[in-house]
């Protein structure tokens, strides 16, 4: 069943409606500490249905996106003798998106769910094409399943509780999405920005929209990504490696960071590999720079970066490190393999294009 999109700041009507078109199951509302603290009480004001609703909390942040959470989130769902027709809302980030959808996959072989999205990053990544799942083994997302919620339900009201870092990680998906489309996408989002003050959440809804849509069209093509899906992983493999090596150091980068930060490293090697203009590369790291810094690396993180891109689900084999790169803006191609070698001078020009020394 394909999701359905919603883009209101009429968030309670709708989470009510959708309910009731359900024919009104029990629900559960997973959410974080954090969201249960700043989000829920808005949520529960303005729908019955999450008033009535019995709510279950994890704990926030992507390092307890773990085995052991979701099996407390499992029990707790066998504590409220939940059912094949219970409806799990998940109200969150990433983090309660991909685990609670997981949890709804998995629980009595499957449960309906909602998503309402309260970052920026979720409401244009996680929410949105069905992939849930936990990290396993100090490794992004490793255990999963493709499943669709039911619904997902994007506005911008929440985001005025979000710190700014957490605006710039869902802005850097926009981005990614802005890149695989067209250059006039591209060029909105470059002509914008998400630093506070200039930052708009209202505003924000049409490209957000624009952005979503990019994805759903994308993932309706190739719901379990054995094809044109893997466009979506343009900034990721690298971006990922980035964000493992940064928990490594004990020293955390956000993950939209490290995928604004990867989207430059592979909009090089898509120079090098495949003539990606030199003046799009530039003018897009330039932006990268001036809205999120860089990520401080030397030429002896070369060898642990391209272990853990060995690692990442893509590769056919711990040999080939696969890539989506791009020909141009809205030209993607996947299946890209690169050589350590490649990648290594693709860091080189990265640091020289964020004025690392």
């Amino acid at each position: 069943m394909k999701e359905k999109l919603i883009f209101t700041n009429l968030v309670g009507e709708v989470v009510d409606g959708l309910v009731a078109e359900l024919g009104n199951p029990r629900v559960a509302i997973v959410a974080d500490t954090n969201t249960a603290q700043l989000v829920l009480p808005l949520l529960v004001n303005e729908s019955k249905a999450a008033a009535a609703a019995t709510v279950i909390t994890v704990k926030s942040g992507d390092v307890n996106k773990n085995i052991d959470t979701l099996s407390d989130l499992w029990k707790k769902l066998m504590d409220m003798e939940a059912t094949r027709n219970t409806l799990i809302i998940n109200l969150g980030g990433g983090v309660v998106s991909d685990m609670g959808g997981f949890a709804a996959a998995t629980f009595k072989r499957g449960m309906r769910c909602i998503n309402i999205p309260t970052t920026l990053l979720a409401a244009v990544d996680a929410s949105v094409g069905g992939k849930t799942g936990i990290n396993f083994n100090g490794l992004k997302n490793q255990i999963g399943v493709f499943s669709e919620p039911v619904a997902a339900v994007i506005s911008t009201i929440y985001f005025n509780t979000l710190p700014q870092q957490e605006i710039m990680s869902g802005y850097a998906e926009m981005l990614k999405h802005g890149l695989l489309e067209n250059p006039d996408t591209l060029g909105k989002l470059l002509a914008s920005s998400p630093v506070y003050p200039m930052f708009d959440a209202t505003r924000l809804l049409p490209l957000i929209e624009e952005s979503v849509l990019v994805k759903s069209r994308i993932v309706e093509k190739d719901i379990t990504e054995s094809g044109i899906r893997k466009a979506l992983n343009l900034g990721h493999t690298i971006g990922h490696a980035f964000e493992a090596y940064s928990y490594r150091r004990k020293s955390p980068i956000p993950h939209g960071y490290a995928v604004a930060w990867g989207l430059v490293v592979e909009l090089v090697l898509s120079h090098i590999i495949l003539g990606f203009p030199s003046d799009e590369l530039q003018r897009f790291a330039a932006y990268v720079l001036e809205n999120y810094g860089a990520y401080e690396i030397t030429c002896d993180d070369y060898p642990a970066l391209v272990a853990d891109m060995r690692q990442d689900k893509k590769n056919s084999s711990p040999d080939n490190i696969n890539f989506t790169l791009l020909e141009n803006v809205g030209v993607p191609r996947i299946n890209i393999n690169a050589t350590a070698e490649q990648i290594g001078g693709a860091l080189d020009i990265y640091r020289d294009l964020m004025h690392i020394a």
